[in-house]
């Protein structure tokens, strides 16, 4: 069939304009409407808006539109406090207001639930918010380009690699835009070279800031596709001026990758890590550790978790996928001992000497991927009251899942940072032997699409 025959009655074409009315959001915050019943997406546009979109692709089902003009604008639309905002790939729903944000991020894992799990009598409680959902940010990865000559300094576009210049962030703490400011400079005054992705060559590739909102400790990481910044101390002159900045750092990435840090790290000023704490446990973070970006909403993640488990003092928790130890730590607080397992070697490092700064001693902690462990854990005849599970985005391994319906916990506690994969995974260990008790999303990062969910699982007693 040709797709001239295939398109046949779809009632849009290419390069037309058109006037809609918008009924939903997609998964990735883009408004969904139909024209005679067939589905239009437009990205920027909201439900109960009726707008002028102009078609620029179509398909056998679905075409896309551009937004040209909002003809009746809807009452949770809100103006961009950011001037890049429509540019920049990072903030999808800035045009949303906080409230309709959080409905969306609510619906958004009620649908996945149901959607994808088959779960349709599950009760999803309401988003937890911010009382401040600016500035909440404690990292930032700018990269770095030179475009016609000019330096540019910011985040990547929509769908693309092109770096859209950004003096200020409204999602990064202040002391982000000071400090990329002195960088800029140094970078022109020194006639520093930039990365070029395409051909390889140029010096600085990403700047990495890492803050501490509790201790007010900073980190700067220069990602260099090379040995050695020239001037450095010019650099490290201006930077060490910022009260709390405690480490300097380069890390080197030679490598022809999209991947932004390398694995050696040179420390130049101060120390190799910043400390912070998430309630009243302090955590080194170095330039490769991984740490929750948002601080206040994370420590609303690891209560509700801890909440959700409700340990008595005499379980056997094992934490998968446990990064630093931030969680494992947490539960170890309230559990007879926590195992850990994470694959990254150095953040196993760092989850041993957060242990030992907070006095913990009941928390051993295993490297390795988890579809490894956790088998090799049950062989050893493991056993295992609760079970925590934070992925990464793409879920939960085959074998892990598996793995887990034999050691048989009593509880699952799952943290996801992508509906769809927790619902997958929800869905096979909901066919064998586990219900869904709980289900919280947090809001961890206001004004873009993405949503933090913690899931309590029970086993079913037969």
């Amino acid at each position: 069939m040709s797709k001239k025959t295939v398109l046949k009655n779809v009632p849009v074409e290419k390069n037309k304009c058109y006037t809609m009315t918008i009924d939903d959001l997609g998964s990735e915050g883009e408004g969904i409407g139909k024209i005679e019943g067939f589905a239009i997406f437009v990205e920027g546009a909201l439900p109960q808006e009726e707008i002028e979109v102009l078609i620029v692709k179509v398909k056998k089902n679905f075409a896309y539109g551009k937004l040209k003009r909002i003809l009746k604008p809807s009452s949770q639309r809100v103006s961009h406090l950011c001037d890049v905002a429509s540019k920049c790939g990072g903030c999808q729903l800035q045009h949303l207001s906080y409230k309709g944000q959080l409905e969306y991020k609510t619906k958004k894992v009620e649908m996945a639930l149901k959607k994808i799990a088959q779960l349709h009598s599950v009760e999803v409680l309401p988003a937890l918010g911010m009382e401040d959902c600016w500035r909440y940010r404690n990292k930032v990865q700018f990269p770095v380009a030179n475009h016609n000559g000019n330096l540019k300094i910011g985040f990547y576009g929509k769908r693309s690699h092109n770096v859209i210049d950004t003096k200020k962030c409204f999602l990064q703490n202040k002391i982000s835009d000071k400090i990329v400011e002195i960088i800029r400079e140094f970078l022109e005054q020194y006639h520093i070279s930039v990365y070029d992705e395409k051909i390889h060559k140029g010096l600085v590739r990403h700047i990495l800031i890492k803050i501490g909102f509790s201790i007010k400790q900073i980190m700067v990481c220069l990602v260099i596709n090379g040995k050695e910044l020239p001037h450095k101390e010019i650099l490290i002159q201006h930077l060490q001026c910022i009260e709390g900045m405690t480490s300097i750092v380069l890390n080197i990435n030679r490598e022809k990758t999209n991947v932004i840090l390398g694995n050696q790290n040179r420390v130049i000023w101060g120390k190799g890590y910043i400390v912070d704490n998430i309630g009243e446990l302090e955590f080194e973070i170095s330039p490769l550790s991984f740490f929750q970006v948002n601080p206040v909403q994370t420590k609303k993640l690891y209560q509700k978790a801890l909440e959700f488990a409700q340990l008595n003092g005499d379980e056997i928790v094992l934490d998968l996928y446990c990064g630093i130890g931030t969680m494992s730590l947490f539960f170890a607080q309230k559990a007879k001992c926590v195992v850990g397992c994470e694959i990254v070697e150095e953040a196993v490092a760092d989850a041993k000497r957060n242990a030992k700064r907070n006095h913990i001693q009941n928390v051993d902690f295993v490297q390795g991927a988890a579809e490894d462990v956790i088998p090799m854990l049950y062989e050893k005849d493991l056993k295992a009251d609760v079970i925590i599970l934070d992925p990464p985005r793409k879920g939960c391994d085959e074998k892990v899942l598996n793995t887990i319906l034999k050691i048989n916990p009593q509880k699952i506690v799952y943290v996801s940072c992508d509906p769809a994969t927790m619902a997958r995974d929800i869905k096979i260990l909901v066919q064998q032997n586990y219900c869904v008790k709980l289900v919280q999303p947090v809001d961890m990062f206001p004004h873009s699409i993405h949503v933090e969910t913690v899931v309590l699982m029970s086993r079913v007693e037969k």
